[in-house]
């Protein structure tokens, strides 16, 4: 049964993630992407990964779909100034070739597998912490400091219009 809902959740992320991609309408792609991280979320809680779960949809689902949400509304773009889609040679040689590179990660990847760690180890909040501040300090510290300077600069932009 949990195959099932694998391959299931698993496919609406997919069909959703291709939806976003392809969609003219900013905010039906939003919607979208917001459906993708819903089943993302779900394959976490598949996976026994209840933590990851949680920061997927408090952190993603919740805060940044919303933020997407509200600049789309306040760009608020006339429907006539979308960009038209014309289907052309190029267009439909990029979707081949995205294809072919998808199936060849997808053999890659199954060809280099690495063993994978228990269930119970992985996504609880120990393990996600022990990496966290272990493995992953470095670029923890990296991306924090980036975000704190993108504060910064948002603060300054936002004077000096005032």
């Amino acid at each position: 049964m949990e195959a099932v809902f694998f391959i299931l959740f698993g496919a609406v992320a997919v069909g959703a993630s291709i939806m976003v991609v392809t969609r003219r309408h900013p905010l039906s792609s939003a919607l979208y992407l917001l459906m993708a991280l819903f089943s993302v979320a779900a394959l976490f809680v598949l996976r026994q990964a209840h933590f990851l779960a949680a920061i997927q949809l408090i952190l993603y689902a919740g805060a940044v779909i919303v933020l997407f949400i509200f600049v789309i509304m306040l760009i608020n773009v006339p429907e006539e100034r979308l960009p038209s889609e014309r289907m052309t040679a190029m267009r439909v040689l990029g979707v081949a070739a995205a294809g072919i590179l998808i199936l060849e990660s997808a053999l890659l990847a199954r060809r280099f597998a690495m063993p994978q760690p228990p269930v119970a180890e992985v996504g609880t909040v120990e393990a996600v912490g022990i990496a966290l501040f272990t493995d992953y300090l470095l670029a923890f510290e990296i991306t924090s400091v980036l975000l704190l300077a993108a504060v910064i600069g948002a603060i300054s932009l936002a004077k000096k219009k005032i």
